[in-house]
């Protein structure tokens, strides 16, 4: 079976990194500004992590303890993510994270990067991809958020029906960087983010989160990055799905807010599947230990997993 992400056991390249705190965030004054992306010069994906959990080679758990005025932060925060291989087609991701004494933005996501084709197959532009978000946050010249929430007919942007990545490269600048607002068709279950589908092999992927929105990237900044078995990944070699909060929300009064509070929790949850040649629609039911339920148990409820998501 070909690898269908690419891994980086330093992260250094963020293939399967976890970005800090508030992915984007902006510090304003009245002489200047600066911002930061992926939570800041160093980043989650920069620290050393440690091993809390294991279960028979198919969870593990690492945590970290983020320090107060880390990054620029406020408060400790204590931090979490589960990674499970899930019965015979399905990776489930956790993060969590429970501020300990100061209200701090939280907004962590998974810069994991997708290739159906296999990891040395080229670039994703014949891909096909469904997004279920009728909305993207435009951003600036820099990649900032302006604060609007704009509708996605009649733009590149639209992807509600099917269609290849490539297609509508000619209208961009330079590929997809852009967080979609994820539609909320069956409140109070898991989201449907994306089908991703690759028409040489037949593999599909279909992406669920408990989150409102979805940064689409299409690794327009790859630049030959030497990978797995010497392999160089180009321009476009991948495509990222960071399920999150809208980047940088905290300066935006409309977008779902990423401060949580001392003693609150934050999880980010995410669901791939891997369908053998077939497609599925519904809804992934709700029940307890997933998504908006505070008690998410550590399994899971893995054993129920099939039936939520048909």
């Amino acid at each position: 079976m070909p690898l269908l992400c690419y891994f980086s056991s330093i992260f250094h390249t963020f293939y399967m990194a976890m970005i800090n705190r508030e992915k984007t965030s902006i510090i304003k004054s009245l002489i200047n500004y600066f911002f930061y992306f992926s939570g800041g010069p160093e980043g989650f994906s920069e620290v050393v992590w440690d091993v809390a959990r294991r279960h028979n080679d198919k969870h593990i758990t690492f945590t970290y303890n983020s320090f107060d005025g880390e990054e620029g932060f406020p408060g400790d925060v204590s931090v979490s993510v589960t990674y499970m291989i899930v019965q015979a087609n399905k990776i489930a991701v956790r993060m969590w994270a429970k501020p300990l004494n100061k209200p701090t933005p939280v907004n962590l996501a998974l810069h994991a990067y997708w290739n159906l084709g296999r990891h040395n197959s080229g670039d994703i532009l014949s891909h096909t991809i469904q997004l279920f978000g009728s909305e993207v946050t435009p951003v600036d010249e820099e990649l900032i958020p302006t604060g609007e929430i704009v509708n996605v007919k009649d733009t590149p942007y639209d992807s509600l029906q099917a269609r290849e990545i490539g297609s509508m490269f000619n209208q961009l600048p330079d590929g997809y960087d852009i967080n979609y607002v994820l539609d909320d068709l069956n409140p109070g279950h898991f989201m449907k983010v994306a089908v991703v589908q690759e028409s040489v092999s037949g593999r599909k992927l279909e992406l669920w989160t408990n989150q409102p929105g979805v940064q689409f990237y299409t690794s327009n900044m790859l630049d030959n990055v030497k990978g797995k078995g010497g392999c160089v990944y180009a321009k476009h070699a991948g495509i990222c799905l960071e399920t999150q909060v809208f980047p940088d929300a905290v300066n935006h009064p409309y977008f779902p807010s990423q401060i949580v509070d001392p003693g609150k929790i934050y999880q980010n949850i995410m669901i791939y599947r891997f369908p053998a040649h077939q497609s599925f629609s519904g809804y992934p039911a709700r029940f307890p230990g997933f998504g908006y339920f505070p008690d998410l148990k550590y399994d899971f409820d893995i054993l129920h997993l099939d039936d939520s998501l048909n």
